[in-house]
């Protein structure tokens, strides 16, 4: 399955989102508008513009201020990407030179905070205070989840718990937040928008837990990253802590040793995929990914028949299914 499989019921609509977006950003700062013209070119598939137009067309019909919901979602989740580079150091995003590599951390740091202020002028400037309120929790969401992660990352003691916490807040939180945007722009149905959001909740969680799995899977061609990159990065996941659980103390003690270390993660990283591979740590994180596939097409069951609700089925498949 490809994402266009996905995407046909709102074809016409994402592209005039994409317009709609490219006019929400100018500026007439020469140097914003350089670099927002850089951030452009490289977007990727807009899964939350796209979760934003299937939710609302699977609650009656696209509607003006369902464009201003994706444009908001868009702007809040490019802001923390480029945040996100600068916390992490990274210089590549999706295969080119990430903003921090070209413009260094000052100019990346007060481009995310243009686009995020971008994003929350845009929803009072039209007065749509819901879509305010659901924005603002989600960068709350986003903002616990990366500082949680962090700190249990440094002490080597996230459970799968702290691990469930952490990508709900960082990844989940933003995916259900563009689902219920979607449906709130067309209905005040509560309990659609609420099923809407627990289906973006779960896809999130389904999603992030795909994507960790690559780290161990993948093949780097595909993902644009190298096998092994979130273990240098010092980035525990689920098949990693589900292995750990699940070793003898020898065992445990001598990966914990190679975690502690940037110089043993960096040269035996492959023994980690191993230990993981061996222990069980991928068909467990599989699973646990299944379940909250299936959990997202299950909150899907008070909506209507239509495309559009088969496309957000169809979405689920390709999630799991991804291979970058």
């Amino acid at each position: 399955m490809n994402i266009q499989e996905v995407t046909g019921p709102v074809s016409k609509e994402l592209e005039i989102f994409r317009e709609k977006y490219k006019t929400a950003l100018r500026s007439d700062n020469t140097l914003v508008d350089k670099v927002v013209r850089y951030i452009l070119r490289q977007q990727g598939k807009q899964i939350r513009p796209l979760l934003v137009m299937l939710g609302a067309q699977a609650c009656g019909g696209v509607q003006e201020s369902s464009y201003r919901a994706a444009i908001m979602v868009e702007l809040l989740h490019s802001a923390t990407l480029i945040h996100d580079d600068v916390v992490d150091g990274a210089e590549m995003r999706r295969g080119i030179p990430s903003i921090n590599a070209l413009w260094k951390n000052k100019i990346s740091v007060l481009i995310g905070d243009y686009m995020l202020s971008k994003g929350l002028l845009f929803s009072l400037d039209h007065k749509d205070y819901s879509f305010l309120h659901l924005v603002s929790d989600a960068v709350r969401r986003m903002s616990e989840g990366e500082i949680l992660q962090i700190q249990k990352t440094r002490s080597l003691d996230i459970t799968e718990a702290d691990y469930l916490r952490v990508i709900s807040d960082k990844t989940a939180s933003l995916l259900a937040t563009s689902t219920a945007m979607g449906a709130s722009s067309v209905t005040n149905d509560e309990e659609l928008i609420a099923a809407l959001k627990s289906y973006g909740e779960y896809l999130g969680l389904a999603f992030q837990i795909r994507d960790d799995l690559l780290d161990y899977t993948g093949d780097s061609k595909k993902t644009g990253k190298q096998l092994g990159i979130d273990i240098k990065d010092k980035k525990i996941t689920l098949p990693l802590i589900y292995s750990l659980r699940n070793a003898g103390s020898s065992e445990q003690k001598s990966i914990r040793s190679i975690l502690k270390s940037a110089r043993k993660r960096s040269l035996r990283s492959r023994e980690v995929i191993d230990f993981v591979s061996q222990g069980g740590g991928l068909e467990y994180a599989s699973e646990v990914a299944e379940g909250f596939a299936s959990r997202a097409v299950e909150s899907l069951g008070r909506l209507e028949e239509s495309e559009a609700k088969d496309s957000l089925r169809k979405l689920v498949d390709f999630v799991m299914k991804r291979q970058n």
